[in-house]
């Protein structure tokens, strides 16, 4: 009896790590990656300046992960700006996305504690009162915006994992105009 309440409680844990384990996969032909719970198909299509912008989303128990990831037409070299450039990004976002609150950015953010990268955080709640996390990055070549949002609470940790699990394209030693 003891040795089948052992197989089965290792059963279950198997079958729960399995379903919290993140996979990487490529954000289409960007060169991005991410992290993610659940098979996410991506459309692609162009901004108004023409820059690249692939977007995707999926569900895995009650919670929306989603991602949007602009290739730039012109990159930015100027951290700063490019941060400033993503932020207006978001503040466009939270009206596509019918946000009625949010907490204000936090700054200060590294993708992979990469110095080339900025970063910031902040969570909104919607007019439908679905609570969302939001973390956006740029390295002034992509931006790249994860969020994940759920009419109940948001689990933390899962949700981190896949909004820290963005991924840049990986430059090619001795390629120019990167």
């Amino acid at each position: 009896m003891y040795r089948g309440v052992l197989v089965i409680l290792f059963v279950l844990q198997c079958l729960i790590s399995t379903a919290q384990t993140p996979k990487k996969v490529a954000v289409s032909n960007s060169g991005c990656s991410i992290y993610t719970y659940c098979p996410t198909k991506f459309d692609f299509d162009y901004s108004e300046d023409s820059s690249g912008v692939y977007t995707g989303e999926c569900i895995n128990a009650e919670v929306t992960y989603g991602i949007i990831c602009i290739k730039l037409l012109k990159p930015i070299n100027d951290l700063a700006a490019a941060e400033e450039i993503m932020i207006s990004y978001l503040d466009f976002l939270k009206a596509d996305f019918h946000v009625k609150t949010s907490t204000g950015y936090g700054k200060g953010l590294m993708l992979n504690n990469d110095p080339n990268t900025r970063g910031v955080i902040d969570y909104w709640k919607d007019t439908e009162l679905q609570n969302w996390k939001i973390k956006g990055w740029t390295d002034g070549k992509f931006i790249g915006v994860l969020y994940a949002y759920s009419k109940k609470e948001l689990p933390e940790a899962k949700v981190n994992v896949f909004l820290d699990g963005f991924r840049l394209p990986v430059a090619t030693k001795g390629k120019t105009g990167r």
